[in-house]
């Protein structure tokens, strides 16, 4: 080959020569306090239930809710965020379950408060669907429809149950209208001014939160798309970032994380406020089932992928590999 001058003159190759190299000049890293674990406690079992669409993750007893949670904090993740599995005879219309101080998730809360204190920002979901009979995430009228304003009032409630029971922040999901606004008056109301709102800012009606719904033993029929973002909007979820950041947010959400990186990367350049993206089921799920299938690397992909997140704006991840991607973060 005949090299004419001093071609190629830049050489970015240079920087990819070994793995010390790669690493000094890495512009995204990812960090064990990035991450947050999503996990669920069941009402009325004596053993952890495996979640078969989601490998790896299991509806906890208390006591394996306890373990997770001191687990996590020794992996140095940052929060756990809690969902409740209610017993199925006690779903109602209202999903009364949900606000009552004794349901499984306050039930929980207080548990993993009993156990890492303040150790472990101890977060809850802050929504209806897992407690009610229809599965949907508010109050419905006569025609079936979901009542944006009663459902509020339902959430103001369960706001201040969950901060009564320990939450340090609420995540509210049921992208419902003034939300974020509601429950910022009803905590400040009842003296927990000093509880925090991780609003699920962009949270879309998404085809990949299928595993998801075994994990919560959903009742939903139907969908929710009257609700929750079209997949094919941009500008809407902007505008749900304007209207939750007026009414209080602390921090915002995008979810699903994977397929909305377009998105997740609009709202970090446009906020002073932390930024979480939510790896749902759906993303764990394919990632599990292709590396069952030995099509891919398994952890390469796991760390792929989260490092996309980050890499897109994200300071907090929910992710379900949270403890185990911590714990060989620390190792390398």
């Amino acid at each position: 080959m005949t090299v004419y001058g001093n071609f190629p003159g830049s050489r970015p190759r240079r920087l990819r020569t070994t793995p010390a190299m790669r690493r000094m000049v890495a512009e995204t890293r990812l960090d064990p306090a990035n991450l947050i674990l999503p996990a669920f406690v069941r009402e009325g079992i004596t053993a952890p239930v495996a979640i078969s669409a989601m490998p790896g993750v299991q509806q906890h007893t208390l006591d394996t809710l306890r373990k997770a949670a001191v687990d996590a904090v020794s992996a140095g993740v940052s929060g756990i965020m809690l969902f409740g599995v209610p017993a199925d005879e006690k779903k109602d219309a209202r999903g009364t379950a949900g606000t009552d101080p004794d349901g499984i998730l306050q039930v929980g809360l207080r548990a993993v408060r009993e156990e890492v204190g303040d150790d472990l920002v101890v977060m809850s979901d802050l929504c209806l669907d897992e407690y009610t009979d229809h599965g949907h995430c508010g109050v419905l009228t006569a025609d079936g429809r979901v009542d944006n304003d009663a459902t509020l009032e339902r959430y103001a409630e369960m706001a201040q149950v969950q901060a009564d029971a320990g939450a340090h922040v609420v995540g509210p999901s049921g992208m419902m209208d003034g939300q974020v606004g509601v429950i910022r008056d009803a905590l400040d109301q009842t003296g927990h001014e000093d509880v925090s709102i991780l609003a699920y800012t962009a949270k879309y009606s998404s085809a990949f939160y299928g595993p998801f719904r075994e994990a919560v033993g959903s009742s939903l029929k139907g969908d929710r798309k009257t609700y929750q973002q079209d997949p094919a909007n941009t500008r809407e979820s902007l505008r749900e970032l304007a209207l939750d950041l007026e009414e209080g947010a602390d921090m915002v959400m995008v979810k699903p994380a994977g397929p909305y990186l377009d998105i997740l990367a609009k709202v970090a350049d446009s906020v002073n406020v932390p930024v979480a993206a939510y790896q749902i089921s759906g993303e764990y799920a394919m990632i599990e089932a292709a590396a069952e299938k030995g099509w891919i690397d398994r952890d390469a992909a796991i760390m792929e992928s989260l490092t996309g997140i980050r890499r897109a704006g994200a300071q907090m991840i929910l992710t379900y590999w949270a403890t185990e991607v911590a714990q060989r973060l620390r190792r390398s």
